[in-house]
């Protein structure tokens, strides 16, 4: 530690005290309060029955509330730490004499004089540097928080604050770190060692350093006995006490867990591809991994179980037989789009090197013939008729627009319809399907990006109808539940809902959709496709019922595809060796799956439907039996209503019954309380239009007027958010009456304060009464918009506040939740 000159030591102290005569002057008395940073809390990760499935954090904590501390840990702490806690006012002065007298003797900065709360802060709101300014900064905002907030409060964030080494923050993430139990249970000798960390957690290290860690737990025992905390018989007993330390164990986290890729996928959406956390990257890295959230995902762990069951049981030995390819699995709900399963790879937490590469997304992989049902869309959608043959020799030369010729073989059945080219997934009739003037290369691509391949770039070249574009397992996934969903495409969901610490909601999905195709057109889709099961390249895909799929292979057997549907669920699984190998010329290539490097010939009716039908047999097990066509989508019989021209909305079949209400350009909210008071089911579809604001409906279908049977269900298109009214009243309930003030005055609104008794069962949004000087109720509500700008706040008076054992505080919610 570095010597400085005793008199300079000194005069630091002196100089730091005169400041403190100021600052408690009570000049600094009427600014508004400090806000306190919510703790860091670990999010909790849910599947779509509720069932945890990991917690993410980048620090071992977990706040409690001081309720769940022994009293005798708290006094433990407060005894060694800052015996005048409870009589200073943020700032000792006989703390910082005696350490500037002490330091002045030692010629060292080695003795501190902060109290509990300029820890605190210290911790909490500012840098760790270590100058004149910074401490006074410290005792600055210590003063204004004991103004402010109750002793409790300030003991509370504390000790869920401080670091007390092996990695853990805050008294709960300790006692379970070093003795295996909540802090609820800690007993007078555990509390002392505890307590004894803080000032030097690496120093006082109970495994690394256990001798000085049971020196400084008898100081603190001592200290205690000093201050007449504990009699002397609890310190003795407690002073023979050995050190028992709980094995190390590993942090939830770090304990392998299921769905581990879908998990990665849900991070990976929340930071990267969605605004839900917030507007900034470290926004959202913060409320992820910090703000105690619990996120409510769509994966089933029971069909994510059976997925990799499925799997495992068509290729055993994956990672051990260097002759078992890899595989990867996304199974979605076509009507919802929530990802009800994902195999990424075989073990995130084994040890090969792409172990926690998602092969189910990412870079994608050749599709192969699993590709031609979109091609088959795409002809189909522009009116090429299913009867219509084509030629499928056995092999074909073409001559391309740009002067290049395209070899295709493969598939010689002489000619077909598009019908009989699928089932037996004949190269050549396909080669001409797409080089047929109504169809072309670029309207395929245009309609695989519109079905769901929206995560890899599409090449418009004839040769995309043989699958030589990459496409992912989930995009393939979609696709096919496109198909399945009567042409209505569902982008894929992972996330449902996030809540809040406090429990409340953060983020609640919208359903959107777009139809694709025309009804029709899907369900001669839906008519060809089962042929392929039936009696064509996919029979092993055969699972007792209605179901419809293709086959897929890439060039050299590099991959292989099978991606069916029933009603209910589409699944696609994928094939193939994730990682290439040196040939004898020692360059990488892909590997085929054919001898030696595979025990058969993988096409995409061997392994990839063997495991599509094990899966889907037992997850469609307990679900009806449904037709793969709608009679009434093929052949519809009622009356169509079209949405209007800006409307993203397919148009709705309805029967004639009730009048649909006019909602356009409504706050959303207003709209589905009309559509639910007219007897309809309101489903809101977000859609950003330009140069309108937030929450406002901007279309509906079926359309204004239009006949629809009551309790069917009324899309409404709103731009994304909540309207809220210019002049509306912001949540100022649970502040003090000076901050809640200064906000609502800064808005322009006019504030009268109003003192009167909370009723009995009012409570802040943590759940406790009021205090003292706290806003309990606001008039008008937040939210609603203010009559000619004034506001009434109601705030609790003295005499009904709940008794501290400090003055009455003024505070904001004790623990305010994330982003409130």
């Amino acid at each position: 530690m570095a010597r400085i000159p005793r008199p300079l030591a000194a005069l630091v102290g002196l100089g730091l005290l005169a400041s403190l005569t100021v600052a408690c002057s009570g000049t600094a008395r009427d600014a508004p309060p400090l806000l306190l940073p919510v703790n860091s809390a670990p999010t909790t990760v849910y599947d779509a029955k509720g069932r945890p499935i990991t917690v993410l954090r980048d620090e071992n904590r977990t706040s409690i509330p001081l309720e769940q501390i022994p009293n005798i840990t708290r006094t433990a702490v407060v005894a060694i730490e800052d015996s005048r806690f409870w009589s200073h006012r943020g700032v000792d002065p006989r703390a910082i004499a005696r350490a500037a007298s002490s330091n002045a003797e030692e010629g060292e900065t080695g003795q501190g004089g902060s109290t509990i709360t300029q820890q605190y802060v210290k911790t909490a709101l500012l840098s760790p540097e270590k100058t004149l300014q910074r401490k006074l900064e410290e005792a600055s905002m210590a003063l204004s928080i004991e103004r402010n907030y109750s002793k409790e409060l300030i003991l509370e964030l504390y000790l869920n604050t401080i670091y007390f080494g092996d990695g853990a923050y805050g008294i709960d993430a300790a006692a379970r770190s070093y003795f295996g139990i909540p802090a609820s249970e800690l007993d007078l000798a555990q509390s002392a060692l505890l307590a004894g960390l803080i000032q030097a957690p690496s120093r006082y290290d109970p495994r690394r350093h256990p001798e000085a860690a049971f020196k400084r737990r008898n100081v603190v025992l001592a200290r205690m006995l000093e201050l007449g905390d504990i009699t002397q018989t609890q310190h003795d007993a407690a002073l023979m006490t050995p050190v028992t330390l709980a094995p190390p164990q590993p942090l939830p986290e770090q304990v392998p867990y299921p769905a581990a890729h879908f998990v990665d996928a849900v991070k990976e959406y929340l930071l990267k591809d969605s605004k839900v956390l917030g507007d900034t990257q470290g926004e959202r890295y913060n409320n992820l991994y910090r703000g105690g959230l619990r996120i409510h995902t769509t994966i089933d762990l029971d069909l994510q179980a059976q997925a990799e069951q499925s799997i495992a049981q068509v290729l055993p030995r994956q990672g051990v037989d260097p002759k078992m390819p890899d595989a990867a699995l996304v199974s979605i709900d076509p009507a919802t789009g929530e990802v009800k399963a994902m195999v990424g790879g075989r073990d995130y937490f084994g040890t090969s090197d792409y172990r926690q590469t998602n092969l189910a997304r990412g870079a994608g992989r050749q599709t192969g013939s699993a590709f031609k049902p979109i091609v088959l869309a795409a002809a189909l959608d522009n009116g090429v008729s299913p009867e219509k043959l084509f030629d499928a020799p056995s092999a074909q030369v073409h001559k391309l627009a740009d002067g290049t010729t395209w070899k295709v073989k493969g598939g010689g059945i002489g000619r077909g319809t598009m019908a009989q080219c699928t089932v037996v997934s004949s190269n050549t009739c396909y080669a001409n399907i797409v080089l047929d003037p109504e169809v072309g290369a670029q309207r395929s691509v245009d309609m695989a990006k519109a079905l769901g391949v929206v995560d890899t770039k599409l090449s418009a070249v004839p040769s995309a109808v043989l699958g030589t574009n990459n496409a992912t397992v989930q995009d393939m996934a979609s696709v096919y539940a496109t198909f399945a969903n009567q042409g209505v495409y569902v982008p894929p969901v992972l996330v449902n809902r996030i809540d809040r610490p406090d429990g409340t909601m953060l983020y609640q999905h919208d359903h959107t959709q777009k139809k694709v195709l025309e009804p029709e057109v899907a369900a001669q889709i839906s008519t060809i496709l089962p042929g392929v099961i039936e009696g064509g390249t996919g029979t092993r895909a055969n699972i007792g019922r209605p179901a419809a799929g293709k086959t897929g292979s890439s060039q050299n057997n590099v991959d292989g595809w099978f991606c069916g549907y029933v009603p209910q669920l589409a699944t696609a699984v994928w094939v193939g060796f994730a990682q290439p190998r040196a040939g004898k010329d020692g360059k990488l290539r892909p590997v085929p799956m054919t001898s030696p490097n595979t025990r058969i010939t993988v096409f995409g009716g061997t392994y990839p439907a063997q495991i599509w039908a094990s899966f889907m047999s037992k997850a469609v097990h307990d679900l009806p039996v449904e037709p793969l066509v709608d009679p009434l989508a093929a052949a519809p019989t009622t009356t169509t209503v079209p949405p209007s021209n800006e409307a993203l909305l397919s148009p709705v079949t309805v029967p004639r019954d009730a009048k649909v209400p006019d909602v356009g350009g409504k706050d959303t909210r207003k709209a589905i309380a009309a559509v639910r008071s007219a007897g309809f089911v309101a489903v809101r579809v977000d859609a950003t239009v330009a140069g309108v604001g937030p929450g406002i409906v901007t279309g509906q279908s079926p359309a204004p007027g239009a006949a629809a049977a009551a309790g069917s269900t009324v899309f409404i298109e709103s731009t994304p958010g909540t309207f809220v009214p210019p002049d509306a009243v912001p949540d100022v309930i649970g502040f003090g009456t000076g901050q809640a003030r200064q906000q609502l005055e800064s808005l322009g609104f006019t504030v009268t304060l109003e003192p009167l008794a909370a009723p009995e069962a009012a409570r802040r949004k943590d759940g406790q009464p009021f205090e003292a000087g706290q806003v309990w109720r606001s008039t008008p509500a937040a939210g609603i918009a203010a009559v000619d700008g004034k506001v009434v706040l109601a705030y609790q008076v003295a005499s009904a506040a709940p008794p501290t054992s400090a003055a009455p505080s003024t505070s904001a919610p004790r623990r305010p939740a994330a982003n409130d």
